[in-house]
Parts: structure tokens; C-alpha cells; sequence
């Protein structure tokens, strides 16, 4: 954490200095009449494009919930891989880290094959949850509320002092006809709240936006009000969830677990944080066609029983109940993200955008709809800021719902096929081939697709953002396309060892790392220093082109140097400006860019990550953390012909 670049100051660093938004802030807490961005919905994905353009004191955001205040106990608990890799991007992993449970084993269990046993479940396997060296980071579990509470906090600490207006339901959303008035064309979404809150109720208010988000859940108004629909199936399988404390002889009742009986139907167990807390989702009865599982009727206590049916021949004694309900489940899907056809991409550009489960619905048991959702805004924030900010042409937009669509397919397809298994009927013995499911498959299955259960299995194609695998070579391990896997390094400055991912702030700037090649130490002649060179030797340099006269090269573009020698072994007063940049209004230095492979190789991120030793390389990572390029270190007109597909020159 960086901090008294502008003079020294005691208190809390992480409250910066409040900002003053450029439009007129109204008394109290009646909305703006206007905003650059509107988000509506304080759920996870909501309060990540929140958080994200929070960064940015000279967008104003604002952010509208229907809901009276904030969550207060939320019903999605997993946290992948790749999540906590964004989180450390926001800053709070580490809080993350020491409140959640980690998932450290999953248990499978099945009947038991001896004669006359198969009521009673026994142990059939174990797995390590993610596999080695997949991410520096575990998968977690931690209530959803408090995931919103740190998203929060960020917003209010940061310099936008960004805060939620509750307890507002839409009810108008209209877009303005291209090319009507100048405000209109400035602004030219209307969206009317009705105010639900004591003294203010029934009142509606109105504002203007540039662009308004929808994260407002699987009934959105936002998405009807585009007309559009979710799309899918129900597979009419019931299902209860319950969060309980319980006194149990279960000896797993602390492992992620798959329990499937005989003929009794299965369960999900997941621990929950604070070391008591469990999760346990429990197949019901099958559901005949067009049946919803509210007509069932199911109490908590037809819960609890049927989950103590599954557990058989162990305990499970119920003490409390701090959450229960009961789903069907279904995969549903819109086929674009925001307000503008296939045919009119030419002629039109979006104004209004849907993400989380506005736009997917799935069954919770794959642990993967919070996560995705989050990355959903995590995709779309940091270019509305780009484009709001002048960096780059409103057609940049486009590229959202053409990305996250396709990943939410993918997520709609392997929910499909995990759901189905978790609820098919085991086979028996006797029964025919192609009768029912072996446990030993649904732990095979669990395996094989652990990279997409950790989220980090996403891989955007060739397009805009994504430049072609020509030189992919030079870094194996660092699939463009993929998101940027860190590893560990030291910090050239201060010696200190740290993950390379600790550097890829949300703050909505491009990544250049250079990795050096053999004996590159940043000098003047060397292919790393060369290349800072070039990127700084004019207006036309690949980077100064698209910076705006006056302005700071590094609030655009984050240059970071890797290099194959030691800390002691290299002079980091001697490295170039773009890594010992000054900065802040005294022109302090900055320390922090420079960084060497560690020795031992088993921790080296050049053979980690498969980077080539003799040549080095470029690698472009998005702001959104995916990579978008690999170049060679001399490729400079290659990498300003990349950044001219998108970004706007100055």
C-alpha cells in the first residue's frame, strides 16, 4: 500500500481526501438529477461496478436499491479462486481471508456395498479442492452480507464517499431516441424510482443517465424494461438449503462434502465460517411438470428429516436454524446484455446493460453464481470508464455483453450437467448400462473440472481486447485470453517477497510487464530499457499517444519491469523513468515497479509461467486482470498497433 505521495499525513491511509463531483449534490438523500452511471441493484455484482468506478471521483455514480438498507444475511457463500484474486485487486482479500472458511478437502460418500448396508452411508473418497499451484489464492466460504460490507467500505473511504440510495423501486426506464436534443443525447436514459422509505413514500423521483447497469436480480426491471427475457428450462428437481448449528457424529461435518444414499437422495455440505456454521443443501422429491415447489408446502422440519434420512446411520441434531428455504432448479439465460440487436452494432451504441442474475440464473450448488456475477462488472467497469473518461470510443462497449455472454453459456452448461448428475438416482446393482450414476463418476466429474469451479477457466477469443497467440511462446504459462496467473517475485526496491498479482490494482489502468531476458538489468542499451525508451521517446510513442498533453503517462498505463537476477544484483536508481517514475506533486520515486524472478525453481516465475529466458517478453494485462497480449520486447509498433484498435489518440 502506497501513501503520503502528496505529503505526509497521520490517520487512517486507506480514507482519501474527499472530492467534490463535478455535478450539484442535492440535500439529503434524494437522488441527483443526473449521473453518468446509474446502477441499480446492491447486490455483489452491483456493488462491484459500485466499488470500481468509485475510483474515479470525476465519474459520478450513483447507485439505487430497493431493498431498505444493506444485506443483512445473504444467501450465496462461495468464493472462488479467481474472486479472491479480484478482491485482492480491491484490497480486502486479506479480511477475506481470516473471516471465511477455506475449502481445503472435498469428501465424497455413497452407500455402503455390503448385503443389506446400502441405508447406510459410507466414505468413498477424498480430493484436495484445487489443485496446486492453480491460484495464490483458496477457495473460500463467507456469508454474502459481508462481501457487500467491504465493497461498501471502499466506497465510502474512497474519494467519491459513494453511498447506496435505499429503499427505491423502479418503475419508468426509457431511452431517448437517437439524435433528439443535446441533453438527451448527453443523458439520454430516464429512470423513475418510487421511494419506499417512512416520510418519503410513494414519492418518485426521476434522474438521467449517461449508461445505467442492471444488477437487480433474476426478475429485473431493468431487463424488462429492454424486453428482454431469461431463457431456459426447469429440470423439476426440488431442492432445500438450510444454515444450521448442529451436534452431529458425523466426522465430516467440517469438509465439503457429496453425500448420496441409496434411495433417499443426496446432499451438499459446506461448512460455513466461525467453525460451527454448516450449509447443507438436501434433495427433495421430483417435481411433475409445470409443478413449482412453493405448491410442496415443504416445512423446515420435512427438511431436517430428510436430511437425517440421508446421514443414516449418523446423528444430525438440529440445534438452530439461522436460514433455511427450498428452490427448484433451472438454467436460464438472456441472449444479450444490453439494449442493442446484432443488427444495429453498426448504427447504435448501448446505453443500458444488464449483469449477474439479471442476465443468468442457475442452481447454487456448483458455488459459481455470486462469483461470476462479479466478474460480470468486474468486465464492464472499467470500460465505462474508459469511455466516460475519453480513453476510449463508446463502441468499446460493445465488447461486454459479446465476452460475458459467452461465459455465462459456459455456466449455464455446466450447471446443466452437474445439477442432473447430482440429482440422477445411483445405479444399483443389477441394473442395466446407462441406468443411473456411479459415485465414483461424480467425484471424477468434481476433478476434472476443478479449473472452472475455481473460476479460472475463462478464456476470452481473439477480438478487440484479445490480440492473436503469435508470439504466445515467449510465456507458455500466461495464456492470452486467460486471466494474468501470478506467482511469486521479489520487489527490487525493498527486497520483499510478494505475489505479482498484488500489483494489479482495480484502478482501471493497463498492465505492461516486461520481463527481462538473460542478463537484462533496465540499462539504457538492454532490450527492457530500450523498450521504456521508446514507449517514452515521444508523442507518438505506442503509450504518449493516447495521454493527454500534461497528463500523468502512469495514470494510464502501469509499467512494471521482471528480471532473472537478484535484488542485489541489480541498481534500481539506475532503471529507467517508466520503472523509478517520479510522481505526486513533489516528484517523489516510486520503488515499487521492479521485480526479480526467486531462485529456487521451484518458486521462479520465468519456469513457472514458462517465459522464455533468452528473449523475455511484453505481456499486456487488462485492467479487468486477463491478458491481452504477448509481444516481444522490441514489438513496440505491434503493441501501438493493438492499443489503436480501442483507445483514442491525443
Amino acid at each position: 500500500m502506497q501513501f503520503h505521495l502528496n505529503g505526509f499525513r497521520t490517520g487512517d491511509p486507506g480514507l482519501l481526501d474527499a472530492a467534490i463531483p463535478p455535478l450539484d449534490v442535492p440535500a439529503g438523500d434524494a437522488l441527483p438529477a443526473a449521473a453518468d452511471v446509474l446502477i441499480v441493484g446492491c447486490g455483489p455484482a452491483g456493488l462491484t461496478l459500485a466499488a470500481q468506478l468509485a475510483a474515479f471521483p470525476d465519474i459520478r455514480t450513483v447507485i439505487v436499491e430497493q431493498k431498505p438498507g444493506p444485506l443483512q444475511l445473504g444467501q450465496a457463500d462461495g468464493v472462488a479462486c479467481r474472486t479472491m484474486e479480484m478482491f485482492e485487486a480491491f484490497g480486502f482479500a486479506e479480511r477475506v481471508l481470516k473471516e471465511a472458511y477455506w475449502v481445503n478437502e472435498t469428501t465424497f460418500w455413497k452407500p455402503d456395498d455390503g448385503e443389506g448396508e446400502r441405508n447406510r452411508i459410507v466414505r468413498s473418497g477424498r480430493v484436495q479442492d484445487v489443485e496446486d499451484g492453480l491460484s495464490h489464492m483458496p477457495h473460500v466460504i463467507l456469508n454474502q452480507a459481508r462481501v457487500h460490507d467491504f465493497y461498501l467500505e471502499i466506497m465510502t473511504r474512497s474519494a467519491s464517499r459513494m453511498v447506496p440510495h435505499y429503499a427505491r423501486r423502479l418503475v419508468g426506464l426509457e431511452r431517448a431516441p437517437e439524435g433528439t436534443s443535446d441533453t438527451a443525447s448527453d443523458h439520454p436514459v430516464t429512470v423513475r424510482f418510487e421511494r419506499q422509505d417512512n416520510g418519503h413514500a410513494g414519492e418518485v423521483e426521476s434522474i438521467r443517465a449517461r449508461y445505467v447497469v442492471g444488477c437487480d436480480g433474476a426478475r429485473s426491471a431493468v431487463r424488462q424494461s429492454m424486453g428482454r427475457t431469461l431463457q431456459g428450462d426447469s429440470a423439476n428437481h426440488a431442492w432445500g438449503v438450510m444454515d444450521v448449528l448442529v451436534v452431529t457424529d458425523f466426522p465430516d461435518i467440517r469438509f465439503k462434502a457429496l453425500i448420496q444414499s441409496a434411495d433417499e437422495g443426496s446432499v451438499v455440505l459446506i461448512p460455513r465460517e466461525g467453525g460451527y456454521l454448516v450449509r447443507i443443501y438436501v434433495e427433495l422429491d421430483k417435481l411433475a411438470v409445470n409443478e413449482r415447489v412453493a405448491a410442496r408446502n415443504i416445512s423446515i422440519e420435512q427438511l431436517i428429516a430428510a436430511a437425517q434420512r440421508i446421514f443414516h446411520p449418523y446423528s444430525l441434531d438440529v440445534k438452530e436454524v439461522a436460514w433455511w428455504s427450498v428452490y427448484e432448479i433451472g438454467q436460464r439465460l438472456c441472449d444479450r446484455f444490453d439494449d442493442v440487436e446484432p443488427h444495429e452494432m453498426e448504427t447504435r451504441l448501448p446505453r443500458v446493460f444488464i449483469a449477474g442474475d439479471a442476465c443468468h440464473t442457475h442452481s447454487p450448488k456448483a458455488g459459481q453464481g455470486m462469483n461470476v456475477s462479479m466478474q460480470d462488472t468486474f468486465n464492464l467497469g472499467w470500460k465505462l470508464a474508459a469511455v466516460l473518461r475519453g480513453r476510449c470510443p463508446p463502441s468499446l462497449l460493445h465488447t461486454y455483453s459479446a465476452e460475458r455472454q459467452t461465459v455465462a453459456k459456459e455456466l449455464i452448461d455446466f450447471d446443466r450437467e452437474w445439477a442432473a448428475m447430482l440429482s440422477a438416482p445411483l445405479k444399483k446393482p443389477g441394473d442395466p448400462a446407462g441406468t443411473g450414476v456411479e459415485p465414483a463418476d461424480v467425484q471424477r466429474y468434481f476433478v476434472q473440472h476443478g479449473r472452472y469451479t475455481a473460476g479460472t477457466a475463462t478464456r476470452y477469443k481473439p477480438a478487440l481486447l484479445t490480440g492473436p497467440s503469435t508470439y504466445q511462446h515467449l510465456a507458455g504459462g500466461l495464456v492470452i485470453g486467460t486471466r494474468f496467473h501470478s506467482a511469486p517475485v521479489v520487489r527490487v526496491g525493498d527486497g520483499k517477497t510478494m505475489q505479482l498479482g498484488e500489483a494489479l490494482a482495480a484502478d482501471g489502468r493497463w498492465r505492461l510487464i516486461a520481463f527481462g531476458a538473460r542478463g537484462d538489468d533496465a540499462g539504457s542499451a538492454s532490450p527492457v530499457g530500450r523498450l521504456c525508451g521508446h514507449l517514452l521517446d515521444s508523442l507518438q510513442s505506442p503509450l504518449k499517444r493516447y495521454t493527454p498533453a500534461g497528463a500523468d503517462l502512469d495514470a494510464i498505463f502501469d509499467v512494471r519491469g521482471v528480471f532473472q537476477q537478484t535484488h542485489h544484483q541489480l541498481v534500481i536508481t539506475a532503471m529507467p523513468e517508466l520503472l523509478f517514475p517520479h510522481k505526486g506533486r513533489y516528484g517523489l520515486r516510486d520503488y515499487e515497479k521492479a521485480f526479480c524472478a526467486l531462485q529456487d525453481a521451484s518458486q521462479n516465475i520465468y519456469t513457472l509461467r514458462h517465459i522464455d529466458r533468452e528473449q523475455g517478453c511484453l505481456v499486456v494485462v487488462r485492467p479487468d486482470q486477463y491478458i491481452a497480449h504477448v509481444l516481444p520486447l522490441d514489438a513496440v509498433n505491434a503493441l501501438g498497433a493493438f492499443f489503436d484498435g480501442f483507445m483514442l489518440t491525443v
